[in-house]
């Protein structure tokens, strides 16, 4: 095996025997970079220097016996994560020349442990659209197919990951950006539940619905990189002081008696493609052989949940992309004389066309005379939405669905009509607007050989269960182990 197909916790015990060093390591997943990306196209800015740099640090903690889980392992981070003296551009013109100053509370997280990190991956830009295609520099490609979208809008984190362009990476999550692009490339991807990973220094789309998250090879690396950014932040206003266990302790390789709550709203959801409901249905029958129980629920409040979902999303991005207005940040347009001109053509040149459309209809929500008709009807839908979860947990200890309703889709094929792009987050938006952890494990291909997860939700910080049951259905399947041909 080559040192970049490595898992992470493989490499942590591989660097911690001192059979192999950080150096090595990093250099083989940077030669694979270079070999492998430009089919991909999946970083916007590699950090080599850097990256062998901290390697050399990791390296000499090593040999003084000072050595954490990610001490070493080379990480690819989501270019909307600030990372001190490292561009940050959301994938957008507007911040093409954006250099933080400081970093990210997950960056700090991840820098303490003695992380490698390779560079920012690509996305949608703003994390806005779920294919990576709307991103202001390139489209990146589906690395088991490069005529398909990776996903979004972490797109180039879950194509980084499955190419073996780094060891594991962290995404975000509004409506499903870090388990649909997980998904559609067959790596595990979790969105924690609101609070429970910092967010500061991520740069905004929707304050109330963003979550940082871990993008992995498996489900044991996910634990790893969970146990290393989680926790309260007293610079997150939203962060939560709850105690985070040893994620990887939970993986007890046992679900016999969990109770699985299959809600019946979204398996009569109509447009489900065949070939996933064929893995959900072997997926579920490989957790039943593992002593799992099916309970039937009900989550009547979900076909209003993407219509709410874009209302509050455009709503709060319109809120916080104000402040990209061509003074403070982002790019002028220098040849205006007129401040509203100015503010006007320097927004129009720095924000793509997707962008423009979300914050235009949330403008449009928040204006005077609509809010209480959309804005805060959203927000009252939410919170029914919230009901429906709590009232399903009383009755079981996960749910399960599709992560998507098709696997991955062709490049272009929805650049005609984004309304088709919104309904394919479908099964994941409704964990955002309740707050709840949310888990996609690969769970079969379709028969173009496109990959399909598992999409797993739990209770409020039950990320543990999540993680457990994962585990143990990637115990009894082989889908984890497969790799994409590049």
């Amino acid at each position: 095996m080559t040192l970049y197909n490595l898992s992470i916790h493989d490499a942590a015990e591989r660097l911690r025997k001192k059979e192999i060093s950080s150096r090595e390591l990093t250099l083989s997943v940077l030669e694979r970079i270079a070999k492998t990306d430009t089919k991909v196209k999946a970083y916007i800015t590699l950090n080599e220097d850097q990256a062998l740099a901290q390697a050399d640090q990791a390296d000499q903690a090593i040999s003084k016996g000072i050595a954490r889980p990610l001490t070493g392992i080379p990480l690819s981070i989501k270019d909307l994560i600030c990372t001190q003296g490292l561009l940050t551009t959301c994938a957008s013109k507007i911040l093409e020349n954006f250099v933080p100053t400081y970093d990210a509370t997950v960056i700090e997280k991840l820098k303490a442990q003695g992380a490698v990190i390779l560079g920012k991956v690509n996305m949608d830009e703003f994390a806005m659209g779920s294919t990576t295609e709307h991103s202001g520099f390139k489209i990146t490609a589906n690395p088991w197919n490069l005529d398909h979208t990776p996903g979004g809008s972490s797109g180039g984190s879950a194509a980084s990951v499955a190419a073996d362009m780094c060891l594991g990476s962290l995404g975000s999550d509004t409506g499903g950006s870090i388990r649909q692009p997980a998904s559609h490339c067959s790596v595990v991807g979790l969105k924690p539940t609101y609070g429970r990973v910092s967010r500061y220094g991520l740069v905004a789309f929707a304050s109330s619905l963003d979550q940082i998250g871990p993008l992995t090879k498996n489900v044991k690396d996910c634990a790893l990189m969970m146990n290393a950014i989680a926790g309260y932040d007293p610079k997150d206003s939203t962060s939560v002081n709850e105690c985070v266990p040893d994620f990887t302790a939970t993986l007890t390789q046992s679900i016999k008696g969990k109770k699985i709550g299959i809600p019946r709203e979204y398996f009569s959801t109509e447009g489900i493609d065949p070939d996933v409901k064929n893995s959900i249905d072997q997926a579920l029958d490989t957790l039943k052989s593992l002593g799992a129980q099916c309970v039937d629920i009900s989550l009547p409040h979900t076909p209003y949940a993407v219509a709410a979902y874009y209302v509050i999303a455009p709503s709060e991005a319109s809120s916080n992309l104000a402040r990209f207005d061509g003074v403070k940040y982002g790019i002028r347009d220098m040849e205006q004389t007129e401040l509203v001109d100015m503010y006007k053509k320097s927004r129009s040149r720095g924000f793509g066309l997707e962008v423009q459309r979300r914050i235009i209809i949330g403008t449009y929500a928040l204006s005077s005379g609509y809010y209480d008709a959309y804005y805060k009807k959203a927000s009252q839908v939410r919170t029914l939405i919230i009901r429906d979860f709590k009232a399903a947990f009383e009755s079981c200890d996960i749910l399960i669905s599709p992560v998507s309703p098709s696997p991955a889709s062709i490049i272009g094929q929805h650049s005609e009509d984004p309304l088709k792009m919104y309904l394919s987050d479908i099964f994941t938006i409704s964990a955002n607007m309740a707050g709840i952890p949310g888990l996609s494990v690969p769970c079969g291909f379709n028969q173009m050989g496109l990959p399909v997860g598992l999409h797993l939700m739990g209770r409020h910080f039950d990320e543990a269960t999540l993680l457990n049951v994962a585990h143990c259905f990637e115990s009894a399947t082989d889908f984890h182990t497969k790799r994409p041909s590049l």
